[in-house]
C-alpha cells in the first residue's frame, strides 16, 4: 500500500486493516427464502473495466476539441451492487464515466434478458455515471453531446455497455446473505461553491437553514456479508470530478477514481485494481456547482481573484480558473481522493452505524421532460420547454472556462450570435418566453437534423431498501435544488410512517439532461442556469414527478412505464477516422525498446521506458492492460506484476510519431511507491497493430531488468517526481470551442 498524504489517513487506515482484518472470513451459500429477519439482504457485487479506445478519441466533460486523449494515467470501472430482500431485487451501478446514457441502458438490459430473462429491468436496474472528465466521449446517441468527438464513438460506447454488464454479472455470480450498515459525516475541505452569486438568491430563510453552500455530508453503505465477511462499500458524496483540468490527457477516474483505487487496495491487498474481490464505490450526487478546486477562481494572468458574477478576467472568462488545493492537476487530484477515502474509512469503520432493515421497493416511469406539467405551491400550473442551451452554456465554468466572447450571468442577448445561431434555428416565440430570461443561443429542442440534438424522454426511477432511498437523477442537480428535492421525497415517506428514511440523490444517472437549478438560480443565467435545458421550473418538475415515485411505492401501485426513449444507434454518425495502418521504424519491430529504464532507481523516483508501439485504437485491451510492471520473484524466473495501466503510479503515453508513415511511440512511467520492496524489477508493453492490408496482430516487448532501492530519506518526495501539465497558460484552455458539460 502506498505512503498517504496525511498523518491522519495513515492512521485511520491502519485502524481499519486491523478491523477488518479480524472480520474476514469465508462466505458460502445463498438463500432466498423469505427471512424473519428484515436485516439480512442477499448482497452481491462486481467490478470490471470500461475504459474504452485509450488515444485518439475526445474526451467527454469540458467538450473542448484539442482535448483528444493520449494515454492512461487510471483505467475506469463499472461498479456494480446488488440489494435483495428474497422477494426484490435492486441493482446500484457506479461507472467510472462522464454521465450515464439511455441507449447505454438499454443495451445493458438487452444483454442482461439475454442472460436472466426478466429478473434485471428498467426499473430496478440503476446505472449513474461518476461525472469524470477524463474518460473517451461518443457515448452518448444524440448529437449534441458528440460534436467535439466527430460524432458517436462505438468503441467507447461497446466498451462501457460489456463492462457494465459483466460488473452487474459478477455481482449476480456473488450474491451471499448479507447485512447493510448506513452512517454519514461531513467532509469540509473537499469542495466550493462555483456559482455562489446563484446560491444566493435563493430564500433567506432557506438559506438559514444550512452551514455551507455546498453538500458536506457523505452518505455510505457498508456491506458485509453474514459471516462478517467485507463485501463492499458505496458512498455518496457532491463533488465534480474536474480535479484534472483540461489539459489532461489521459484517461482518469479523477478524484473519485483515486479514492475507490485507495479503498480498494486497502481490502483487497495484493489485487491489481479491478481484479478484488472487494468492491468500493465513489458515486456522484448534487455536484452541479459543486467544484474541487478549493483554492478558488484566479486570474492566471495576474493572480488576482476573478469577477465573483461574471467569472471574469478584464471582461474575458478565459483566463478565469479555478485550481488547487494542490501544486498541479495531479497533486490535487491525489489531494481531493485522499480526502474523500479517508472520511469512507472513518464511515465504514463507525461501530454506530445504522443496520438497515426492511423490504427492497423500487418504482420507475420514462416521462417526457419536455412538456410536464407542474402545479407550483401558489396553484399556478406552467410547463417545462422544449430542450434550450443560453449564452452562459458557451462561457464554461471556472473548472473548463469557453471560448470567444461569452461569459457567465448573460440575461441579454447579442445581435452577432443571434444571427449565428438563427443559422441553425431561429427559436419560436413560445420558445423564447419559455425559457426567459434565458437568451436562446442553441434551440436544440426544435433541432432533429440528421438526428435529435438532445433528449426529451428522461428515465425517472426511485429505489428503496430499508431506511435507505436512493434517488437517481438524470442530471446535475444544484446544491438547494438537490436538498429540496431530498427534502420533499422524505417528507412524502415520512407522512407514512418512515420517518427514519436516509434520501440519497444518485446524480448523472440513466440519461443526461445537463444541469438542474433552481428557479431562483435560473434567473441569474450562469453556466448552470443556462444548462438548464428545459426551463425555469425543470427542479420542480422533478420535485413532483420524484413524489410521485414515492407514492406509488408507499400504495404499492405500479407507474405506467411511460414512452420509451428511442434508440438512435442506426441514426448516429461516426466521422472519427480510423486507424489506416501502423510501421514500425526501419531494422525494427513492433515491442521493441528504444530507451531502457536506468538500471539502477530509488523509491519515490520515476522509471521510463520507450516501445516501438501500434496505435491503441487496435484493441482497447478490455479487461487486460497496455503495461505491466514485474518483479523478480527470489531469483526463480518467475515475475510477478506489482502493477498494471489501471494503478495510480503508472501512466500509459502513446505518440503517433508520424501519421504519414505510420510510426508510433509508447512511453510507460511507474513513479516507484516508497513502500516498494527491493528487488530487481521490469516493465513490459503489448497492444495490437494493424497491418494495411492484413489485419490487427499483436505485439509485445519488454525492458531489460534493473534495480529498484530504498531512498534513505524517503521524506524528501512526498509526491512522485512526474512531469505535470500546467494549471494555466496552455493552449488547451484557449480552443476553438469549449463549453463542458
Amino acid at each position: 500500500m502506498r505512503q498517504q498524504e496525511s498523518k491522519v489517513a495513515r492512521v485511520t487506515l491502519a485502524v481499519v486493516v486491523v478491523v477488518l482484518a479480524c472480520m474476514a472470513g469465508g462466505a458460502e451459500g445463498l438463500a432466498y427464502d423469505l427471512r424473519d429477519d428484515p436485516s439480512l439482504y442477499n448482497i452481491g457485487v462486481g467490478i470490471y473495466d470500461v475504459t474504452g479506445p485509450a488515444a485518439g478519441v475526445n474526451m467527454m466533460g469540458y467538450a473542448n476539441p484539442a482535448q483528444v486523449n493520449s494515454g492512461i494515467h487510471m483505467r475506469l470501472f463499472s461498479r456494480a451492487f446488488i440489494l435483495d430482500d428474497t422477494q426484490r431485487r435492486l441493482v446500484f451501478v457506479s461507472v467510472d464515466c462522464g454521465m450515464m446514457g439511455s441507449l447505454i441502458k438499454t443495451k445493458v438490459l438487452e444483454k442482461l434478458r439475454t442472460e436472466y430473462g426478466d429478473m434485471y429491468t428498467a426499473a430496478n436496474v440503476i446505472l449513474s455515471g461518476t461525472h469524470t472528465h477524463s474518460g473517451p466521449a461518443g457515448f452518448l446517441q444524440h448529437l449534441l453531446f458528440d460534436i467535439t468527438s466527430l460524432g458517436f464513438i462505438w468503441q467507447t460506447f461497446d466498451a462501457m455497455v460489456e463492462g457494465i454488464f459483466q460488473s452487474i454479472k459478477e455481482a449476480h455470480n456473488s450474491v451471499v446473505p448479507g447485512y447493510i450498515y448506513l452512517s454519514s459525516g461531513e467532509i469540509l475541505d473537499a469542495s466550493i461553491n462555483r456559482s455562489p452569486t446563484s446560491y444566493v438568491t435563493n430564500p433567506a430563510e432557506e438559506l438559514a437553514r444550512y452551514s455551507y453552500d455546498t453538500d458536506k455530508t457523505m452518505t455510505l453503505l457498508r456491506l458485509e456479508a453474514q459471516d462478517g465477511t467485507p463485501l463492499g462499500m458505496v458512498n455518496w458524496f457532491a463533488v465534480h470530478p474536474t480535479s484534472m483540468n483540461n489539459t489532461n490527457t489521459l484517461i482518469s477516474g479523477d478524484n473519485k477514481g483515486y479514492a475507490s483505487q485507495l479503498f480498494e487496495e486497502v481490502m483487497n491487498p495484493g489485487a491489481m485494481p479491478g481484479k478484488g474481490k472487494f468492491v468500493a464505490a465513489f458515486a456522484q450526487s448534487n455536484c452541479g456547482d459543486v467544484s474541487p478546486n478549493i483554492q478558488g477562481a484566479r486570474c492566471i494572468d495576474t493572480g488576482l481573484p476573478c469577477d465573483l458574477a461574471t467569472s471574469t478576467c478584464d471582461g474575458k472568462v478565459q483566463n478565469c480558473i479555478a485550481s488547487g488545493p494542490g501544486k498541479d492537476m495531479m497533486e490535487s487530484t491525489k489531494i481531493i481522493g485522499t480526502r474523500q477515502f479517508a472520511k469512507a474509512v472513518e464511515l465504514y469503520s463507525d461501530p454506530n452505524a445504522m443496520r438497515v432493515s426492511g423490504p427492497v421497493h423500487y418504482a420507475q416511469q420514462f416521462i417526457d421532460m419536455s412538456n410536464y406539467r407542474v402545479n407550483l405551491k401558489d396553484g399556478t400550473e406552467v410547463f417545462t420547454c422544449l430542450p434550450a442551451l443560453g449564452y452562459s452554456f458557451a462561457a464554461g465554468t471556472i473548472d473548463g472556462p469557453g471560448a470567444f466572447d461569452f461569459t457567465q450571468g448573460t440575461t441579454e442577448g447579442n445581435p452577432f450570435w443571434d444571427i449565428v445561431s438563427g443559422l441553425l434555428h431561429k427559436p419560436s416565440e413560445e420558445q423564447v418566453a419559455c425559457h426567459a430570461p434565458k437568451p436562446i443561443l442553441l434551440d436544440t429542442g426544435e433541432l432533429n437534423k440528421p438526428y435529435p440534438w438532445h433528449p426529451r424522454i428522461m428515465d425517472t426511477q426511485m429505489g428503496l431498501v430499508g431506511q435507505l432511498a436512493i434517488l437517481p437523477v438524470p442530471g446535475e442537480f444544484t446544491t438547494m435544488c438537490g436538498r429540496r428535492f431530498r427534502e420533499k421525497v422524505a417528507s412524502v415517506l415520512a407522512a407514512a410512517g418512515m420517518e427514519d428514511v436516509v434520501p440519497v440523490l444518485a446524480g448523472l444517472s440513466n440519461e443526461y439532461s445537463h444541469y438542474i437549478t433552481t428557479w431562483e438560480e435560473y434567473q441569474m443565467q450562469r453556466y448552470e442556469a443556462a444548462s438548464t435545458i428545459f426551463g425555469p421550473h425543470t427542479c420542480a418538475a422533478y420535485i413532483q414527478q420524484y413524489v410521485h415515485l414515492a407514492q406509488s411505492i408507499l400504495n404499492g401501485t405500479e407507474m405506467p412505464p411511460g414512452r420509451s426513449p428511442p434508440d438512435l444507434s442506426s441514426s448516429v454518425l461516426s466521422l472519427l477516422p480510423g486507424v489506416l495502418f501502423d510501421r514500425a521504424p526501419l531494422f525494427s519491430d513492433f515491442g521493441d525498446v528504444v530507451a531502457q529504464p536506468y538500471p539502477l532507481a530509488y523509491t519515490g523516483e520515476t522509471v521510463t521506458a520507450k516501445f516501438v508501439s501500434g496505435h491503441p485504437r487496435n484493441d482497447v485491451q478490455l479487461d487486460k492492460t497496455f503495461l505491466t510492471v514485474e518483479r523478480l520473484v527470489n531469483s526463480s524466473d518467475v515475475w510477478e506484476i506489482v502493477a498494471t495501466d489501471a494503478n495510480w503510479e503508472t501512466r500509459f503515453i502513446w505518440d503517433r510519431v508520424s501519421l504519414l508513415l505510420g510510426t508510433s511511440l509508447a512511453t510507460v512511467k511507474w513513479d516507484i511507491p516508497h513502500d516498494t520492496p527491493e528487488g530487481t524489477y521490469r516493465i513490459t508493453h503489448s497492444g495490437h497493430y494493424k497491418s494495411f492490408l492484413f489485419g490487427v496482430y499483436p505485439y509485445s516487448g519488454v525492458t531489460e531488468s534493473f534495480q529498484v532501492m530504498a531512498r534513505p530519506d524517503t521524506t524528501l518526495l512526498e509526491y512522485a517526481e512526474v512531469p505535470q501539465q500546467s494549471n494555466s497558460g496552455s493552449a488547451l484552455h484557449k480552443p476553438w470551442l469549449s463549453f463542458g458539460f
